[in-house]
């Protein structure tokens, strides 16, 4: 069920796999992305298994209408409806927020002493957008001063590639993300341009979950897969 997981002092932290699900092919195993034509049954049961290994209620889980974007919202509960955001933070404890991603980058990111969690959905567009920055930003109006982040399993550069004009534009605003594929073409590392804005942005509290999510079988890629499922970032702080 976890790729990987821990616990930060009372902030539990996890990025999902696909094992432990009950979704069919083509989504097969703990599919979480109630957008890619799986069965809403399948997707809510696996969401409630998730929910019950971190401790909370699948009513206190909160998933985005992640859009490709920049945009970071603040919350203080579930919201009625979905959120057209890619990021979002809240400082409200038992509140789980949970990313979705099948190549993308998935953020983490906790301030253990003031209480405040964010996650992030970080694709090409995301990175290029600086949206772990208005993430930290947004942690920070709420309190946030010692920032702890951990960036999950994504698509590596060497299995992104792209056309030239596309990986110079990335590299234009982080030239950490610019890459080069297996086969020697132009790629874009997003998850290395994450870190680097990550670092820019004063989080010093870093750490990076390895794993290319094209390569792992045990993770959803839509790259290598096409109709996949979504696996998940989630992070939660003890209400206790």
């Amino acid at each position: 069920m976890f790729f990987w997981r821990d616990d930060l002092g009372g902030i539990r932290r996890a990025f999902t796999d696909r094992a432990g699900g009950v979704s069919e092919p083509p989504y097969a195993g703990l599919n979480l992305g109630g957008h890619v034509g799986d069965a809403s049954d399948a997707v809510r049961e696996n969401r409630i298994r998730v929910a019950r290994e971190l401790g909370v209620d699948v009513s206190r889980l909160v998933f985005m209408d992640q859009c490709h974007g920049s945009d970071v919202a603040a919350v203080t509960d579930k919201p009625a409806g979905p959120l057209a955001v890619d990021g979002l933070v809240t400082a409200e404890p038992g509140l789980a927020l949970a990313v979705l991603v099948a190549d993308c980058t998935p953020v983490l990111m906790s301030d253990q002493e003031a209480g405040v969690i964010g996650a992030v959905h970080a694709g090409r567009p995301g990175m290029t957008g600086r949206i772990v920055a208005k993430a930290v930003e947004a942690m920070r109006d709420l309190g946030a001063r010692r920032i702890a982040a951990v960036v999950g399993p994504s698509v590596c550069g060497r299995c992104y590639e792209v056309p030239a004009e596309m990986r110079e534009a990335a590299a234009s605003v982080s030239p950490e993300a610019s890459a080069v594929s297996w086969t020697g073409t132009p790629a874009i590392d997003v998850a290395a341009g994450v870190v680097a804005q990550l670092r820019d942005a004063g989080v010093e509290d870093l750490s990076w979950v390895p794993g290319c999510a094209r390569e792992e079988r045990s993770l959803f890629s839509y790259r290598r897969d096409g109709t996949t499922g979504r696996f998940a970032g989630v992070i939660v702080r003890s209400a206790s």
